[in-house]
């Protein structure tokens, strides 16, 4: 079984048939609300549609999924049909044992085994697939038995708990300088530095920290948004986020001026170099792109022409892969209106920033000494910024709060007068609307799992492990008890 997806660009560009030409079918697509990037499962051999599945990703269509979500749901599904071609079945002839035993292969018996968070994803795909397959009336029952607490044969063995980290000051400037931006510990630059863009990683580490912003969110930001442009970038900055935000839930960001100072020399000392190698390619794409012609910065509003038609977006409900191709004329020809380019151009992949963060951690590794800060034993995400925003937001915020007041009952009654102040003043309510969570009990799990105490369980512990020089080892305590007992002496 073979699987493609939907695109209507490439059949509009590509298909030329007497029976149905490229528009016709990009129409079609339209009218039947089938969105790009909707999986399409084809038999190998007669390259005919297999159904249900074809009929199942439809449904994820309709459902609205994002584009990347779809085409990874397609591929478990597309992995699971092939685990039981194998078996000389399909998908809809499964059974409880197949099921165990795909499940059995895919976290332990394959060459790298997958964790509980990758099997949680598959097999919730995989229950989605059977609950819709019952639906439609292409089996009368799922083949899952429910045990006892709702599991079943598809259920991930461990539950999942939060794996927060945050950054101290120290282990960010080591992550953000050394890592990123090419310096050596004493910050000196390093010889061996070959990265060409410290200033741009930098400045999206910055932007990350200061704003509490996801990856995608910080990582997809357009320049009106910061208010940036040829005259420089504002004290300060406020927008809105929406359609890069998870689950599509707007809040408002606000960009601090030292985040802004960052983003700015970026803009100045980098970028210029990377608009002017890719104007010519970008002229040559000049039909795939959204050329903008006005910007109206008030009403957050791009006014351009995508795929030959004039066209009005909102930018805080534009997508990743539409800000990815939104371009507008500069000094050296098109330019993108992302703040953070590659060298093509355009905005980096995710694939991108991953090489980035992969890189750093491996400068900061081979860098580290005594005198470097700690580092943990997994290497640093892009999220952690996250995590190091909303807890050193929420200490702050608490600092303010108590103050120096010495009487606990007095800030007790202050924290808890009236339920209009406390939702306005609370410092946890606070950080969990900048970081956008649907609910406080999601911000208080950041909390519970920080490492904030790791250094005073090394400081409480010191000298309990290991054998340290002038210290008495055990026999030695053990036959000076001895001693003082046989003379005795009381033993302190």
């Amino acid at each position: 079984m073979l699987m493609y997806l939907v695109d209507t660009k490439i059949a509009t560009r590509y298909l030329d048939s007497h029976v149905l030409s490229g528009a016709e079918a990009a129409d079609s697509l339209l009218r039947l609300g089938i969105a790009d990037g909707t999986p399409v499962f084809l038999d190998e051999e007669t390259m005919m549609p297999v159904e249900p599945l074809c009929s199942w990703g439809r449904s994820m269509s309709y459902a609205d999924l994002a584009k990347s979500t779809k085409r990874e749901y397609g591929r478990i599904m597309l992995r699971f049909e092939g685990h039981q071609v194998e078996r000389q079945r399909n998908a809809l002839m499964a059974t409880e044992s197949d099921l165990v035993t795909y499940k059995r292969l895919r976290t332990h018996l394959q060459k790298r085994p997958i964790g509980s968070s990758a099997w949680s994803k598959e097999s919730s795909v995989l229950d989605q697939f059977f609950t819709f397959a019952v639906e439609q009336g292409y089996l009368q029952r799922r083949p899952m038995r429910v045990a006892a607490r709702g599991r079943n044969a598809l259920s991930p063995r461990t539950r999942r708990g939060l794996d927060i980290r945050h950054m101290s000051l120290d282990q960010y400037r080591y992550f953000r300088d050394v890592g990123l931006g090419g310096q050596l510990p004493d910050s000196t630059r390093s010889p061996s530095f070959r990265g060409s863009s410290p200033h741009r990683d930098r400045a999206g580490a910055d932007l990350g920290v200061c704003t509490g912003m996801r990856w995608q969110e910080w990582a997809t930001v357009l320049l009106p948004e910061l208010g940036i442009d040829q005259t420089g970038a504002g004290d300060a900055a406020d927008f809105k986020v929406q359609a890069c935000a998870k689950y599509g839930k707007e809040r408002s960001i606000y960009v601090p001026e030292q985040a802004m100072r960052s983003t700015e020399t970026y803009c100045l000392l980098e970028r210029p170099e990377f608009t002017a190698a890719a104007a010519r390619s970008l002229e040559r794409r000049h039909q795939d792109l959204f050329v903008v012609s006005r910007v109206d910065v008030e009403a957050g509003r791009l006014y351009g022409v995508l795929d030959g038609e004039q066209r009005v977006f909102t930018m805080k409900a534009m997508p990743p892969q539409l800000r990815r191709i939104t371009v507008a004329e500069g000094e050296s020809g098109l330019e993108a209106l992302a703040v953070f380019l590659c060298r093509g151009g355009l905005m980096p992949g995710a694939d991108s920033w991953k090489r980035y963060r992969h890189t750093a951690w491996r400068r900061m590794v081979a860098a580290q000494s005594a005198t470097t800060p700690r580092l943990p034993a997994k290497r640093w995400r892009w999220h952690d910024l996250r995590h190091t925003y909303a807890l050193q937001l929420l200490t702050y915020l608490e600092q303010q709060m108590d103050g120096a007041e010495p009487d606990a009952a007095a800030r007790r009654r202050r924290h808890r007068s009236y339920l209009s102040g406390h939702i306005r003043y609370n410092p946890l309510l606070i950080v969990s609307r900048r970081l956008g969570h649907s609910s406080p009990e999601t911000t208080y799990a950041y909390l519970e799992y920080t490492d904030d105490l790791l250094h005073e369980f090394d400081a409480a512990f010191a000298g309990w492990a290991g054998d340290h020089e002038g210290e008495a080892t055990y026999a030695q305590i053990a036959a000076r008890a001895l001693h003082l007992e046989s003379s005795g002496l009381e033993v302190s």
